[in-house]
Parts: C-alpha cells; structure tokens; sequence
C-alpha cells in the first residue's frame, strides 16, 4: 500500500483543511500548525476512531516519519475506510522553517 504524501507548500496552499498532530502532547504545545488535533502515535491504537474526521485527513508530525506511519495503520481500519489520510512531508519543523505561522498551547485553535 502507498500512503499520499503532500508538500509543506501545497498543504500551506489548501483552505478548511482536517489535520491531526501525532506527535507527542508536550512537542504539539510548543508550536503546532492551526486547527491541528493532537493524537499522540504513541496513544493512535483504540483511537483510531477518532481520527476519521472528513473524507480527506492530514497526518502532520515534527519531520514526516511518525505521520507516515500512523497513515499507514490508519489506511487499515475497515471504519475508516472512506478517509483518505495523506503524510505532510517535511513535517511541523519544515512547516516553521517555512514561516508559516505556529499556534502554542493545547487547544486545536
């Protein structure tokens, strides 16, 4: 299975976008992309259903490993089976290195 995987520009380019932070919650309040939802890779197994939140869902961590994982396990949950969940490559880190702007704290606004 190939997992989609979106650039820091074209993800930066799109509006009303669904993102969920899989880092972990002490790495999301210092610095996260706006709207960002935080489930933590550590914590993703029974949440899984948490995560099906539109029929598009971008997966965002610091560099792009962490994301691609959890697209993977969650491109296998039958309940999930109508959302599409594609990698930010490049990642939280590439997203600040950008300029773009970094919403602090543990809320998803």
């Amino acid at each position: 299975m190939s997992i989609s995987e979106i650039s820091i520009s074209e993800f930066a380019a799109l509006n009303n976008r669904i993102v969920i932070d899989v880092r972990e919650v002490d790495e999301y309040v210092t610095g996260h992309v706006p709207g960002a939802i935080n489930i933590a890779l550590s914590e993703l197994v029974g949440r899984e259903d948490e995560c099906g939140l539109g029929p598009i869902v971008y997966v965002i961590c610091q560099a792009g490993g962490r994301s691609l994982r959890a697209c993977g396990h969650l491109s296998t949950i039958p309940s999930l089976e109508g959302t599409t969940f594609i990698n930010v490559a490049g990642g939280t880190g590439m997203w600040i290195v950008e300029g773009h702007e970094v919403t602090t704290g543990d809320t998803a606004s």
